[in-house]
């Protein structure tokens, strides 16, 4: 049976790191355009949504997103749950995609193939990323609507309303729990090393460099490949992976 699947994808000026970075351009296409271009290309996905803030800098993102031939949605900055959730307003998706906008080489054909996964195990969310063996950058969640809505309901620290999906993963049968079931998307081999994504300035000028050399329709392993023939970890390898949410952590624990 065919299952209705939604892709939310969250962009938004503000970054502390890199202000603007959705919109800094490579060959004169936005990161955000080519994130969502690379996205239109999935064939398990039946709409893409750009959840942006209600910020006045962040209607450029909307109008954006519009003109583009996208759905978009603009609610709260800080409790981004409740962004992603009423984005979704009026819809009935069976299933919902996870994705950032600073992630512009996100491969489709690896997004379709996480959602075909979940569908037909029927998990409540599946991850690439719960075993960061994919390189940084190829970062996928999708779950049910009713693991969402349970969320929506409950979360309630700071983390969770932040990044979504940590109530969904704190309780779910991987972390000991049984609310939820759960299961990574394994990689046949660690690329956790790799930068894709897009954080700093030194991660805007690989993903640059990437698309000068190869384009924009690459594979995420081609990209990979690259970078490993080319010994270009060492530009980035400083930065540490999800920054923003081992910070959100902290403050859990402050309050």
């Amino acid at each position: 049976m065919e299952q209705n699947t939604i892709l939310i994808t969250q962009a938004r000026l503000g970054s502390t790191r890199l202000p603007g970075k959705v919109l800094k351009e490579v060959d004169g296409q936005t990161l955000l355009q080519i994130h969502l271009e690379r996205l239109n290309k999935c064939l398990k996905v039946d709409e893409i949504i750009v959840a942006t803030t209600v910020n006045s800098e962040d209607e450029i993102i909307y109008n954006k997103a519009l003109e583009w031939g996208f759905t978009a949605f603009r609610g709260s900055e800080l409790n981004v749950l409740d962004r992603f959730y009423q984005s979704l307003k009026g819809k009935k998706p069976d299933w919902v995609v996870r994705v950032t906008s600073d992630c512009p080489l996100l491969d489709p054909e690896l997004v379709d193939a996480i959602v075909n996964f979940a569908q037909n195990n029927s998990y409540d969310y599946v991850s690439n990323g719960i075993v960061e063996h994919f390189p940084d950058g190829q970062d996928v969640e999708v779950f049910k609507l009713s693991a969402l809505r349970k969320a929506w309901k409950n979360a309630k620290l700071k983390s969770e309303l932040e990044h979504v999906t940590p109530y969904i993963r704190n309780n779910s049968n991987g972390k000991g729990d049984d609310i939820f079931s759960s299961m990574n998307y394994a990689c046949q081999d660690n690329y956790s090393n790799i930068r894709m994504t897009v954080d700093e300035s030194i991660d805007f000028d690989l993903i640059q460099y990437l698309i000068n050399q190869l384009g924009t329709d690459k594979s995420w392993l081609d990209y990979t490949n690259y970078i490993i023939q080319n010994d270009l970890t060492k530009i980035n390898d400083k930065i540490i992976r999800n920054e923003g949410f081992i910070k959100s952590l902290k403050n859990d624990v402050n309050e």
